[in-house]
């Protein structure tokens, strides 16, 4: 018996099998190397295929030489990038996948950055990805995009794969055409349903005349109700049942948000789950000949399961989660979902390192995009076993003790705190961002079964830890506040003038409930990220009066990278917090704050019983540079302060090399 049945029954696509309901689903990984598939991305998508996923649809392909969008996308209209693939998909169906490649064009929303071209479009209409107008295509090139539309399908059976997905989601070509507000023509490709709809209908009648009835096909839709210009869920079942008449189009997956509501695309934590649901429900009641996927929030087999029991859809895309555990699939099969490092939905390093057109990794899961040189998510047993002494348990220490004893050493981890998790944990404790605390209860049952040694209130000294039995001793003390509220953009002041007043305290103070706060709050902001924004809120939302200072031009600046910080600015501002931006704390003067404003050097005084002051940590490191007959090693913000990625990856990158 499973506690999944649905989710990991089989379904049949055009004479392929899928053996589970489980979809790697499309997403720019950003890992082509000079426009070519290389190493990097053979091992990502291997090692979900290896993982158990029934489905894995690539990286989209730009169709033509006017939709290039990030540096790490594969080179359009080109042959050569063909036998790349092949090494690729030959791979991926060894290892049990079916594999398909999605072909796209984003029409207007181009980046002329990347693609030195005009952005194509049906009417010509403005660019939500850059600042940039758009050309309103002839008929001629309309034509020439279905062309170079169909050779992308060809170049991709060539390659081996099984199918291609054609993207028509987020407001992107396919779907610039199906909406009237962004398609404006009076000719055959505009006015009518029918005529709007013309582009992709003989774009998917070319693919299966040219690829064969034995070549599936599917396509990329998108839901979106923030704005009534977009199409709204009737709209897009009056679409999908036009393409399901055919019978030419064997699945939809549906994703949330647009170009025009960009943080629902790739929702963190701020949204709900299982957004697209509404959609699918009416589409799996239409479709004849379609199955349906739904994708976006649905983060873990729990959420899977209960989309496909309730018959909300056929199949499910699990990306961010098979993104942090790329084993998902196989954990679920085996019945092992406890063992599943769940995703926090953070987007860090994922989207937040596409944005910055990196390619993507993983904050809990360093090994993403390093598959190809560490050897998979997989560990290697150590030639010699060796115990180990790990003295701190925040990311950089729980990531080292697990994956050493994963690797079979003798690993005991020693925290002075009563819980694991350091300033992690107390991240987890603001609002939405309980899944870290599912992240630290997973920690806690790895270590259990690996049989790593977990003492808490455990502060060793250093004779202390040269005395302990263990080889290897690895410090990861983290980092604590600043003592003197440094301000970096104010640098000839040593601390904050008022300091010795008092009422002055850290997030993570603030954040273990020994701050004496008081009714009103100043937030000073000075990362722009978590730290700050996250403790803002949750004071908001204790029904405290916050003012957030920040001197970046908006408060969240860091975090706009994983689409987070508009989500988090709208509910501190419904909760009446008062942003100051551009600013810093001239003083602080025991009962109110004097704010500095950058821009015109004038100041002005806000009351508040309390001052917050997120500035940059100091490293803590207590012991000395040697510690005498141990192999000592440091890691994390023990060496320097910074985000949480960069503690995992340190973690797992020391303990491979063991």
């Amino acid at each position: 018996m499973t506690a999944h049945p649905r989710l990991l029954s089989p379904l049949q696509l055009r004479g392929q099998t899928l053996r589970n309901r489980i979809v790697f689903g499309a997403h720019t990984n950003n890992m082509a190397e000079q426009g070519l598939p290389g190493a990097r991305m053979e091992g990502y998508l291997l090692e979900r295929a290896l993982g158990g996923a029934g489905m894995i649809v690539t990286e989209p392909v730009p169709a033509h030489r006017t939709g290039v969008l990030t540096r790490g996308n594969m080179l359009p209209e080109s042959d050569d990038i063909i036998p790349h693939f092949q090494r690729i998909t030959e791979k991926v169906k060894d290892a049990g996948a079916v594999i398909c490649q999605q072909i796209y064009h984003v029409g207007a929303h181009g980046d002329s950055d990347l693609s030195f071209a005009p952005h194509w479009s049906p009417s010509g209409g403005p660019s939500y990805h850059d600042s940039d107008g758009s050309h309103k295509m002839t008929e001629a090139e309309i034509e020439e995009l279905l062309a170079a539309h169909l050779a992308a399908a060809v170049r991709a059976q060539k390659s081996g794969f099984h199918g291609v997905e054609v993207w028509a989601a987020y407001h992107s070509l396919l779907d610039q055409f199906w909406t009237p507000w962004s398609n404006q023509r009076d000719d055959k490709w505009g006015g009518s349903l029918e005529n709007r709809t013309r582009f992709s209908r003989n774009l998917v009648e070319n693919i299966r005349r040219a690829c064969g009835e034995d070549f599936i096909i599917g396509m990329a839709v998108s839901y979106s109700t923030a704005y009534s210009a977009t199409l709204s869920a009737e709209n897009m079942c009056e679409i999908i049942s036009l393409h399901d008449a055919t019978g030419h189009v064997d699945y939809v997956t549906v994703g949330a948000g647009s170009y025009l509501e960009f943080d629902a695309i790739i929702p963190p934590f701020t949204h709900g789950e299982k957004l697209t649901t509404p959609l699918t429900v009416q589409l799996k009641a239409l479709a004849k000949n379609i199955k349906i996927t739904s994708e976006a929030g649905v983060r873990t087999p729990e959420n899977a399961e209960s989309i496909l029991s309730a018959g909300e859809a056929d199949l499910v895309s699990i990306v961010r989660g098979q993104i942090a555990d790329p084993h998902l699939a196989r954990k679920t099969t085996e019945g092992r979902v406890e063992d599943i490092r769940g995703c926090i939905s953070c987007n860090q390093m994922c989207w937040g390192r596409r944005s910055r057109d990196y390619w993507i990794s993983c904050l809990i899961n360093p090994s993403v995009g390093r598959e190809w040189e560490w050897g998979g998510d997989r560990f290697q047993m150590a030639a010699q076993t060796k115990s180990v002494l790990v003295v701190g348990a925040g990311p950089a220490g729980l990531e080292t003790a697990r994956a050493a004893a994963e690797r079979g050493y003798r690993v005991e981890i020693v925290e002075a705190l009563p819980v694991i998790g350091g300033q992690f944990r107390l991240a987890g404790m603001q609002p939405r961002r309980a899944q870290i605390l599912d992240l630290m209860a997973w920690y806690e049952r790895q270590f259990e079964k690996l049989g790593v040694t977990l003492r808490l209130n455990t502060y060793l000294d250093a004779d202390e830890i040269a005395a302990h039995p263990a080889d290897t001793v690895i410090l990861a003390t983290g980092s604590l506040p600043d003592e003197k509220a440094f301000q970096r953009w104010l640098p000839h002041l040593e601390s904050l003038p008022g300091l010795e007043l008092g009422a002055v305290w850290s997030p993570e103070a603030v954040m273990r409930r020994e701050a004496r706060l008081g009714d009103a709050v100043i937030v000073y902001d000075e990362g722009s990220n978590w730290r700050g924004v996250g403790t803002a809120w949750a004071l908001a939302e204790a029904g405290k009066q916050v003012t957030v200072v920040t001197p970046e031009a908006f408060v969240g600046k860091e975090i706009a990278r994983t689409a987070a910080d508009g989500a988090a600015r709208r509910r501190m501002a419904k909760l009446g917090v008062v942003f100051k931006t551009e600013s810093c704390i001239a003083r602080w003067h025991g009962n109110g704050a004097s704010i500095l404003n950058m821009l015109t050097g004038t100041q002005e005084v806000i009351p508040a019983s309390a001052l917050v002051m997120a500035t940059t940590n100091r490293a803590f490191d207590p012991f000395p540079e040697h510690i005498p007959g141990k192999r000592t090693h440091r890691i994390g913000d023990c060496v320097a302060p910074r985000l949480a990625a960069y503690a995992f990856h340190e973690g797992r990158k020391l303990a491979l090399s063991l």
